[in-house]
């Protein structure tokens, strides 16, 4: 073992955050209200947090208590269940004022329609119950030095009790911040399994060593497991989504859409908000505010008509998944469901690197001072837009309608 995990191993328990009563949103329309709320708090010290590494404690616990957290809970288990369309845009709203904070929760809806696929009944209603009361989901589940992203080397492995659980795990993303750590292992059938662990868990360590330039305040990063003890009952085996057509993955990428269109959104925004107040005129534009340049105005136009094209397809791609989630899955409608998704996500990630970066050509030299921070926008993009190569979706969506090919089924797809 690492000499980092021998040091955490043997320091302090682990400790879960406060668990604070939650509401239960009963509509759409309750939830984006409730997500315009938390974006303005949020957007108020945004940038001083992203400057100082500030971890979004009271936002997070505003987006929990407001009942945001279990708006895809269906209506079966006492949720809201609204639209996927709904989600998509509550997620915009809040990372618009701050992705990191709309990154937080990311996994939890991912992990959530993994138990719905996936889950016994008494696990759904357990654990859908506790988000409803106010807990929070984790993510344990990739891990560094591995082949590729699926490749897991945590290991659970029965005993007279439950379960044991040893391993290691890196972009734990909501970890730090949840009740329950959903952690990804292979049992001793080889199969993966989705391991529910309780925090304060004698074993569990989290570390907060996340140094990843954009999306500083996520926390995501090392999770370590040392022979952690899990009960039966909370072991999911997750295995099974492979065995019937799904849209998990198209859920999980909706989602990461919408956040790199609040970012989008959010370096639009300061653009033309520093153009209008701080920003000088360029000596030949022969005008007396940098606002009435005639390229400024054409290029502010572009990167909205761009921004409004992706969240187009955004609502677009929520509006097909909630189709099909409407009926059995087949083949067919999964792979229609991840396509719609992909095409969103192509220009969801190139409208927010492309308004994260020309913002300051838009708003000058002055713009780069530290004292504005809005560097971030374009470091946010750039790393939130590193969870899956969008060269693959240009690739998934052309030989989709080119050869009739369907899409592979996995998270990120």
């Amino acid at each position: 073992m690492s000499s980092l995990a021998d040091a955490i191993i043997q320091s302090d328990l682990d400790v879960a955050p406060l668990l604070l009563p939650a509401q239960i949103l009963r509509n759409d329309a309750q939830a984006i209200k409730a997500a315009h709320e938390l974006a303005q708090v949020a957007r108020v010290q945004a940038a001083k947090r992203d400057r100082q590494r500030k971890l979004p404690w009271s936002e997070i616990e505003q987006f929990t208590r407001s009942g945001l957290g279990s708006i895809a809970i269906p209506r079966k288990y006492g949720g809201p269940q609204v639209s996927f369309v709904t989600i998509a845009d509550v997620f915009a709203i809040i990372s618009a004022a701050d992705p990191a904070l709309g990154q937080i929760p990311q996994n939890q809806f991912g992990i959530l329609n993994l138990v719905l696929s996936c889950a016994t009944d008494a696990q759904k209603k357990q654990l859908f119950n506790s988000v409803l009361e106010g807990w929070r989901i984790g993510n344990a589940g990739p891990e560094r030095g591995t082949k590729n992203t699926l490749e897991l080397t945590a290991r659970i492995t029965a005993d007279a009790d439950g379960f044991i659980l040893s391993g290691q795990k890196f972009y734990s993303t909501g970890a730090l911040f949840a009740h329950w750590v959903a952690v990804k292992a292979l049992n001793d059938e080889g199969r993966q399994v989705l391991a529910f662990v309780r925090r304060g868990t004698p074993g569990l360590r989290i570390v907060d060593d996340w140094s990843g330039f954009g999306q500083r305040t996520t926390a995501s990063g090392t999770l370590l497991l040392h022979n952690v003890r899990v009960e039966a009952e909370l072991v999911v085996d997750n295995w099974k989504i492979n065995d019937t057509p799904n849209i998990q993955g198209a859920v999980s990428q909706l989602i990461q859409a919408a956040i790199d269109a609040g970012i989008a959104q959010g370096a639009i925004d300061d653009a033309i908000e520093f153009v209008k107040t701080r920003a000088r005129p360029w000596i030949d534009a022969k005008v007396e505010r940098a606002s009435d340049d005639l390229y400024v105005i054409a290029d502010i136009g572009k990167l909205k008509i761009e921004l409004h094209a992706a969240e187009a397809l955004l609502r677009k791609a929520g509006g097909v998944l909630d189709q099909v989630n409407a009926a059995p899955i087949t083949a067919e409608s999964a792979a229609r469901a991840s396509i719609a998704v992909a095409e969103a996500k192509v220009l969801t990630t190139e409208i927010s690197l492309l308004a994260s970066e020309k913002l300051f050509e838009l708003a000058g030299s002055r713009a780069t001072l530290a004292e504005f921070n809005l560097d971030r926008h374009w470091r946010n993009a750039r790393v939130h837009t590193l969870h899956d190569p969008v060269r693959w979706k240009y690739h998934a969506v052309g030989n989709y309608h080119l050869n009739g090919t369907l899409p592979r089924r996995h998270s990120w797809i």
